[in-house]
């Protein structure tokens, strides 16, 4: 009983499904906030940092789920701990990059959405 009789072989996991994974996963975060009437927008440019942070070679997508734990759950959390998130409140995650544009030396930045940029975004809807 204790033998193999088949394998399988995975293939490795390129840019664009590893965004895609991203992208699942922050959906997931999206769903959670909404439950506290929070809202989630997030850019293009973030997923990709995320992606590039969060993909390892020898381990696939294991580590995306960790890094957006690390990065996004908990800043968003200490946010609202603090008070700087609240019920209602819109949040923009967006990418930063550094000044001289070094690798993993970039920023990922969680800001609440202004009213005035909300009513905007409502007005091109």
């Amino acid at each position: 009983m204790n033998r193999i009789d088949e394998y399988i072989v995975f293939q490795p996991l390129d840019s664009k499904q590893i965004r895609r994974i991203v992208e699942i996963q922050l959906n997931r975060v999206k769903d959670r906030l909404k439950q506290k009437n929070i809202n989630i927008c997030y850019t293009e440019e973030a997923i990709k940092l995320l992606a590039a942070l969060g993909f390892d070679p020898n381990f696939g997508a294991r580590p995306v789920k960790r890094v957006i734990q690390q990065m996004v759950e908990n800043e968003i959390a200490m946010g609202i701990l603090r008070g700087d998130i609240k019920d209602e409140d819109t949040i923009i995650l967006d990418h930063i990059p550094s000044a001289e544009d070094v690798p993993f030396q970039n920023t990922l930045c969680i800001r609440k959405m202004e009213n005035s940029a909300m009513d905007a975004m409502v007005a091109n809807d």
